[in-house]
């Protein structure tokens, strides 16, 4: 393996080199030393629930077939898509099988990969041995309801490597959430540009102003290994209540109408993130006095969340405590491509962005709402692709991150930019990501330090 040239000293807190989002030589050092031996979400459980059913995943020339080979959920396989014959696809897309048959020549192989049947194989002689004819073998493993898989032999373990994302998150439960929605389109920017628009909440005071009517906004960013975690500055509950960035107002309305503007722009501009349940949760706080506290509106809103979600059947995951809850935070970035924001438990927003082909100014985004439903309630859902994401239907907060990508791709290749300039406090989790990404790029098998960073003084 080629040892590669970017250095992660030359990533700082607040400074990022502006070529790693555009230079071909570290998209091809990625290509080849990030994308074969990282692990990486393939597809969700809920996609091939049947043993027979397969999932397609494709990451840049390599294409995996992911199989669910019996009933239980880490009964999943993951294997290289190419016949060992002549390389042919053996699956394109979703679908069944009761085996893997190559479309050129015929060559069988059973859904463990093995090799089931080559025609005329007399022909070979004593040339091929059986270990010649099956499929090579990826590594799979599942957590959250997910299928990942690496494609490197000698990997670390699935669950090392979400540490200590896994540990902070398991009582969430997301294994018992299911798709809302499932919208997949291409951006015209590098994919560590998209990943870093849902890494931080810096933004949301200017491109999101709308939401400073509900949200305090001030947040805060730390390493979590390889991973980042993001949440809010002032405390451990949701951010609500008027931003500190807006003119105070002459008279405070009551805390339940910052909960209504939350409500009502959750499911109209963001669509994720709030079942029909919490929306009806926030309603009911009519019955509340206007001048109830905080403490007793927002308190009042999430028994009504808890309750309705136990009488519809969806359930609730046990143990969530006030520090658990803390620790979880807000917003997630996995190493390397996968971002999900959680504050609602029973409903979790969850982005993936893969590079495109050749062209490292382009990538693949995926975003998944998730939600808990009672069970045999799940809406059928299938993916939803737009090469454009303007003919995608997404709603208002999407748009406007959208519109900000592909001006922020363009302005990295600016003369009169010499890099990306991260927030040392909110934005944390970004230089740490290319700290991290350029360490893994020179060494896929060291074994980082997966704590929590240490304590720090603000700068």
């Amino acid at each position: 393996m080629a040892v590669s040239p970017f250095s992660p000293d030359d990533v700082r807190d607040d400074f990022v080199p502006k070529g790693d989002y555009y230079d071909p030589a570290f998209a091809a050092a990625e290509a080849e030393n990030l994308w074969p031996k990282v692990w990486q979400i393939a597809c969700r459980l809920e996609e091939i629930p049947k043993p027979g059913d397969y999932y397609t995943y494709e990451i840049l020339t390599d294409s995996i077939i992911v199989v669910r080979t019996g009933a239980g959920d880490d009964d999943v396989k993951a294997l290289h898509n190419a016949c060992p014959h002549r390389g042919t696809l053996l699956t394109t897309g979703c679908g069944h099988a009761k085996q893997f048959v190559c479309p050129f020549h015929g060559w069988r192989f059973g859904l463990d990969g093995r090799n089931a049947k080559v025609v005329d194989r007399h022909d070979w002689g004593s040339c091929l041995k059986d270990e010649d004819i099956d499929l090579a073998p990826v590594q799979a493993g599942t957590w959250g309801g997910w299928v990942w898989i690496n494609m490197d032999p000698e990997c670390q373990p699935l669950d090392a490597f979400l540490e200590p994302m896994k540990s902070r998150c398991d009582k969430m439960e997301f294994e018992k959430l299911r798709f809302a929605w499932y919208k997949s389109t291409i951006v015209e920017a590098n994919w560590k540009t998209v990943v870093e628009a849902f890494t931080e909440f810096y933004h949301v005071q200017t491109t999101h102003q709308q939401m400073l009517t509900y949200t305090k906004d001030y947040s805060t960013s730390r390493a979590m290994g390889r991973h980042g975690w993001m949440s809010y500055e002032f405390g451990t509950g949701l951010p609500i209540g008027r931003s500190a960035r807006l003119e105070p107002l002459e008279q405070e309305p009551d805390f339940r109408e910052y909960l209504y503007e939350y409500g009502k722009q959750f499911k109209n501009d963001l669509a994720a993130m709030q079942t029909e349940r919490a929306f009806q949760s926030i309603q009911a706080l009519r019955e509340l006095p206007a001048d109830a506290s905080p403490v007793e509106v927002l308190t009042k809103w999430g028994e009504g969340i808890y309750q309705r979600a136990m009488e519809s059947g969806a359930g609730w995951p046990e143990g969530l405590t006030p520090e658990y809850m803390a620790e979880t935070g807000f917003d997630w970035h996995v190493f390397p491509n996968t971002v999900f924001l959680h504050p609602a438990i029973e409903a979790v927003l969850w982005y993936r962005m893969r590079p495109h082909g050749s062209d490292p100014e382009k990538c693949y985004f995926d975003t998944w709402s998730l939600e808990r439903y009672p069970p045999g309630e799940e809406p059928e859902v299938k993916q939803e692709f737009n090469a454009d994401w303007r003919d995608g239907n997404y709603p208002l907060i999407y748009t406007q991150d959208f519109e900000n990508m592909p001006k922020v791709q363009k302005g990295l290749r600016s003369r009169g930019f010499k890099g990306a300039r991260t927030s040392p406090v909110q934005e944390r989790a970004i230089a740490n990501f290319h700290r991290r990404l350029r360490s893994f790029l020179q060494d896929p098998h060291k074994d980082d330090d997966l704590g929590p960073e240490p304590k720090r003084d603000q700068p």
